[in-house]
């Protein structure tokens, strides 16, 4: 079926755009929340103001979004947590807690979903975390999650990272040695073209 778009639909369109889409998604979603229309003759006669009009949304909507980057580009957020020895956290850092701290810092409401992060933060640390408000402006916050009760200081490495970098230190070390040990009991090695082959012979008794 296809449909005329009257908004922009994410992985599908631009406000102004024919497509063919299933007439199930059509009847079901597009239709109903007023963001397509069916194709019709008498429709597509509106598809160029269509067009115009979304351009002219997305113009605004960009301008609203690079004013926002510049307000929040700098934020540093840090959370304190009861962290173990090795730094995990008894709990996590999430992405709406993100959110509402930054709506919190910046006085501004921003969409959980516009921030990247692929799973919440379950250890102290430092992160640079992407904040994609549109397709072509994002940027990043910088997130720190420090022990419970600590000062945070910058560049600050987790218990569980120096931990990390101890254990790969032995192990490098370890591998070492075995490499030496294992070195030490390879045998010398004749070039073949040096061993002289003899002919095995067969005493036969009478």
């Amino acid at each position: 079926m296809q449909v005329l778009l009257i908004e922009d639909v994410d992985n599908l369109g631009l406000a102004g755009d024919a497509v063919n889409v299933r007439p199930g998604y059509a009847r079901n979603y597009l239709i109903p929340q007023r963001l397509a229309m069916l194709a019709t003759a008498g429709a597509m006669k509106q598809a160029e103001s269509i067009r115009k009009a979304g351009e002219a949304r997305r113009a605004r909507e960009k301008a609203d979004a690079e004013a926002i980057v510049g307000q929040i580009q700098d934020v540093l957020l840090v959370f304190e947590r009861r962290a173990g020895d090795r730094g995990q956290l008894y709990g996590s850092v999430t992405v709406s807690d993100i959110a509402e701290a930054l709506s919190d810092k910046a006085g501004l409401e921003i969409d959980r979903r516009k921030i990247r992060l692929p799973e919440p933060l379950r250890t102290l640390g430092e992160w640079d975390v992407e904040v994609r408000l549109m397709v072509e402006v994002s940027t990043s916050i910088h997130v720190a999650v420090i022990q419970e009760g600590e000062t945070y200081v910058p560049g600050q490495v987790s218990v569980e990272a120096e931990a990390d970098e101890a254990e790969a230190i032995s192990a490098a070390a370890e591998a070492k040695v075995e490499v030496v040990v294992q070195t030490e009991e390879i045998e010398e090695v004749v070039p073949v073209e040096e061993v002289e082959i003899l002919e095995d012979t067969v005493e036969v008794e009478s």
